[in-house]
């Protein structure tokens, strides 16, 4: 029988696949598009971000692992190896944050750079993790 916490996981799953495949488009055409849509872009990273660490947290909650808060939830993930990267998640965070509150041109342009070049990366490899714990396979990769 599947438990409450693990149902939960594989929903929120679910949108964050959604989110995924939204912000996996945006970059797709990135070279082609305007400052407004390249902010529609920084945006669909934001909620893939967010969709990203609260799956993490579901999916470690399943599994009996315990953490409230986004930094948590990615230290968790990186120490029980779901992540590779943890430096990087926690700059990931700290980038939505300061994307959330600030506008400058020139953390607008590291931000798109930093989202094509290597954050979308590690989403991505978060992605395939929680595909194969799914048991689906995804031929967009």
């Amino acid at each position: 029988m599947t438990q409450p916490t693990d149902m939960r996981w594989h929903q929120r799953f679910q949108n964050f696949e959604k989110a995924f495949n939204q912000l996996k488009s945006g970059l797709d055409r990135l070279d082609s598009l305007d400052d407004l849509a390249k902010e529609g872009v920084i945006q669909r990273f934001e909620y893939t971000l967010e969709l990203a660490w609260k799956t993490l947290k579901d999916y470690l909650e399943a599994n009996q692992v315990i953490a409230n808060f986004p930094k948590e939830v990615i230290r968790q993930a990186y120490n029980t190896n779901i992540i590779e990267n943890g430096e990087l998640w926690m700059e990931m965070l700290q980038n939505r944050n300061l994307l959330a509150h600030t506008y400058d041109e020139e953390i607008f342009n590291t931000s798109i750079n930093n989202i094509s070049k290597s954050y979308f990366k590690e989403i991505a490899a978060l992605y395939t993790f929680f595909l194969n714990e799914t048991g689906t396979k995804d031929d967009q990769q």
